[in-house]
């Protein structure tokens, strides 16, 4: 991913609690209930899923300010256990956890001196970061599945500068992980087309469908056949 200053993470972490923050409040209880943009999720598994989330990333954060070895997850199945017994909660206590939890998330942030960010911790995917790389990962929750609410936000909301790191990030994934062989081009960033250049279209809808969500219609390829099939991009 383009290096990007820390503190620019930070920016993006408390705007896209902001951003949460404001869709849910558009939401009704009984919203909460319905269909999210996630297969075989509701909203309530998608509040669930971010406020544990910003418990799981407050491990690290303790990681890199203490030295203690303490993993996001202990196992990937507890990851899915907790999601779904917090889906079960009433909206309320959901509402109420997803903002606790983002303030533990912020004040053990703030916890970390300037030396400690550069401290190794190991993501729920086994990926070895830096801890400067811990608000970036909350800002992308915060941000994407805003959008996955349902009666959500839209990708084309974001700032600009965090669309096109997603775009990076998720392009990444997808050829150095995943060993996807795919190529994009943003055409309402002034860019000229590349050569290998395949899929089309504004960097907003780049991002939406290069992170798994519904595929938006402005998207095309050079030669026009049918995009990629993409599996989950995490």
């Amino acid at each position: 991913m383009t290096c990007v200053a820390p503190s620019r993470y930070l920016d993006w972490l408390a705007g896209g609690y902001d951003y949460f923050a404001a869709r849910l409040k558009r939401i009704t209880d009984a919203e909460l209930t319905l269909p999210s943009g996630l297969p075989g999720w509701t909203g309530k598994h998608v509040l669930s899923h971010v406020g544990y989330n910003a418990r799981a990333l407050g491990r690290l954060a303790h990681w890199a300010a203490t030295g203690e070895r303490t993993p996001m997850y202990p196992d990937p199945v507890t990851r899915g256990q907790e999601i779904q017994s917090g889906a079960g909660w009433p909206a309320a206590r959901l509402r109420a956890f997803v903002e606790e939890e983002h303030r533990h998330l912020t004040a053990a942030l703030g916890r970390i001196t300037p030396e400690q960010w550069q401290a190794k911790v190991v993501t729920a995917q086994g990926r070895t970061v830096t801890a400067d790389t811990i608000p970036w990962l909350r800002a992308r929750e915060l941000w994407i599945h805003a959008c996955d609410l349902p009666s959500g936000g839209e990708f084309s909301d974001f700032p600009v500068d965090l669309v096109d790191a997603l775009v990076d990030d998720a392009l990444s994934r997808r050829r150095n992980v995943q060993a996807i062989d795919i190529a994009v081009l943003a055409t309402d960033r002034g860019h000229a087309p590349e050569p290998s250049a395949m899929v089309l279209g504004p960097a907003a809808d780049l991002a939406r469908w290069l992170t798994g969500r519904r595929t938006p219609t402005k998207l095309h390829t050079t030669d026009d056949t049918p995009l990629p099939h993409l599996p989950p991009w995490l």
